[in-house]
């Protein structure tokens, strides 16, 4: 922009200055043939005087005898009769008696007219005086035209004008920058007035003021950028704006996180974050200005993509995108579909059971030996009923956290010992070594919760395990950890199901499961009872040679005295 305007004020000096002299040099031109044209007339009306005045005298004498120079002489009547031409040329006397000079002459007394030749570049004056016996003179003068006298001078008229445009370049151009100069040493940012510029004063003050208002709004975008900065980064859903030709407008980490992008950021292609057919058909309802979700499988899991116009009017502007890990609730969902299809199965086969027993019963077709086989039954597939009741309700008041709060100290040796207690008949039955190992760990909790712990893992012990084997609660602490180990010598469990088996109603071997008594729920109880407290349970096994389970409570033990 600089280099423009100092072009525009060179290239206006210049003009400026050339056609000045053109019209200078014109003026100069046509005044000196102006006072050269009156120069002349001065001389012819002199030279007439003279020449009337000695004609006056001595008559046609004179006019033979005298020195015309250049200047043709007429002398002429009224009539029109030539009496005298200097150049002894025929003319007819009668124009020239007519022409405007001669005819002012012999009326007013003098006369003068002047009469240009284009083609000879030549110019006459023609002077006309009235003598005292009624006669005229005409005294013709021949001088170079306007024309000729400018043709004369041009040739030198164009090496000045060169010699003016080179002046006029070297001077045009250090003046245009010394004019341009303080414009281009404003500090924009800073803008203050220096040297001889008033004129730049409104400028100047316009400047400052703009940089003002610029100032405020910037930084205004820039808390506003940080807000959104702020709120955006603290969410764990993704959020991206787009504009309609859809490139990022912003974007959170968060969105980059869950679409498992590195790369994208503001400027590219929204599809640099995830390319998938479902994700580019969601984005492009949203552009048509459609609201638009759908659900994308990333390698992390599961991702739900809201997609909404961002409108003004009819017209869309972009496209916000949120974006949320549904990973954990479509996992609910599967496992509380699964859930409520196992307890109906679970329910549903003691239930059938006790129904065709009752029937069975109720008509008489059961033999009078057998009714207390089949009573039996009833009362197995009951317990089991009553079991599985329980261990559902327990199981929901620890997912939702409504256990009962039983805070007391708790002797957790004494604890494992009373299960054991309590198992004593079951491990009776297959030979079953079970003992506790270790310290008097006191510890602050729930005593239902922990009780029923450590009752399905060392039952879980006793089921899987191989007649004859052995199972073992040892109790062991460090600085604000206390361990429990529940270690058995059963079947074992494959590697690929431990990650597993602490899930609902999960039985790694469902044919074997069935023929064991027990609800399938467990060691989920086990699982969400240790959690009540903070603690974690991890479980290590090698098939056929047994089982460890490992509780760890993040609250330190203390050793009873």
């Amino acid at each position: 922009m600089k280099s423009r305007v100092t072009k525009k004020i060179l290239c206006s000096i210049i003009l400026i200055s050339t056609i000045a002299v053109i019209i200078s040099s014109l003026i100069i031109i046509g005044l000196i043939n102006r006072t050269y044209s009156q120069k002349i007339e001065e001389e012819l009306r002199t030279e007439a005087l003279l020449i009337g005045r000695g004609i006056e005298l001595n008559g046609m004498d004179y006019l033979k005898n005298a020195d015309h120079r250049d200047m043709r002489i007429i002398w002429i009547e009224k009539n029109g009769r030539v009496i005298f031409d200097s150049e002894n040329k025929i003319e007819d006397g009668k124009d020239i008696a007519e022409s405007d000079e001669v005819r002012k002459a012999f009326e007013d007394g003098s006369g003068i007219t002047s009469t240009s030749y284009i083609s000879l570049k030549r110019s006459a004056i023609h002077y006309a005086l009235r003598l005292k016996n009624g006669t005229v003179i005409r005294i013709t003068d021949v001088h170079s035209s306007f024309a000729a006298q400018l043709a004369n001078v041009l040739k030198p008229l164009l090496m000045f004008l060169i010699l003016e445009v080179l002046i006029s370049v070297f001077a045009a151009n250090r003046i245009s920058k010394r004019i341009v100069r303080p414009i281009n040493e404003i500090d924009l940012d800073h803008p203050k007035l220096e040297g001889n510029y008033p004129e730049l004063a409104p400028l100047v003050d316009k400047l400052g003021e703009q940089n003002g208002k610029i100032n405020r709004q910037f930084e205004e975008l820039r808390r506003s950028r940080e807000q959104f900065s702020l709120i955006t980064e603290s969410m764990n859903e993704g959020i991206i704006l787009a504009d309609p030709k859809l490139n990022i407008l912003a974007c959170n980490s968060g969105a980059l996180r869950l679409m498992e992008s590195e790369g994208a950021g503001e400027g590219q292609s929204i599809y640099s974050l995830y390319n998938s057919e479902e994700f580019r058909k969601c984005i492009q309802d949203a552009v048509g200005g459609r609201h638009s979700e759908c659900i994308i499988s990333t390698q992390n899991g599961d991702r739900e993509v809201i997609a909404s116009p961002a409108k003004s009017i009819d017209m869309v502007n972009g496209v916000v995108v949120l974006i949320m890990d549904v990973t954990e609730k479509n996992q609910l969902e599967i496992m509380r579909r699964e859930f409520t299809s196992n307890v109906s199965h679970e329910l549903k086969t003691p239930l059938t059971t006790i129904y065709g027993i009752s029937d069975m019963l109720s008509n008489g077709i059961v033999k009078s030996e057998d009714v207390a086989s089949f009573g039996e039954n009833i009362r197995s597939e009951s317990e089991r009923l009553i079991n599985l009741i329980n261990d559902i309700v327990s199981l929901s008041k620890l997912d939702e956290n409504s256990a009962p709060a039983q805070n007391e100290e708790i002797d957790l040796y004494e604890a494992a010992e009373e299960v054991l207690e309590r198992l004593k008949l079951s491990a009776a039955e297959k030979n079953i070594q079970a003992q506790v190992a270790g310290e008097h760990l006191i510890y602050t909790g729930n005593p239902t919760v922990l009780s029923e712990v450590l009752y399905n893992l060392c039952d879980n012990g006793i089921k899987y395990n191989r007649d004859g084997g052995r199972l073992e609660v040892k109790l062991s602490h460090i600085p604000k950890k206390i361990f429990i180990t529940v270690s058995d010598t059963g079947i074992g469990i494959p590697r690929e199901h431990l990650d597993r088996i602490f899930e609902r109603f999960y039985r790694v071997d469902k044919s074997r499961s069935r023929k064991i008594k027990g609800t399938g729920l467990g060691l989920s109880i086990v699982k969400h009872g240790v959690m009540y407290h903070g603690g974690t349970v991890k479980a290590e096994s090698t098939p056929g040679k047994g089982t460890i389970f490992t509780v760890t409570l993040p609250v330190e033990g203390k050793k009873r005295k």
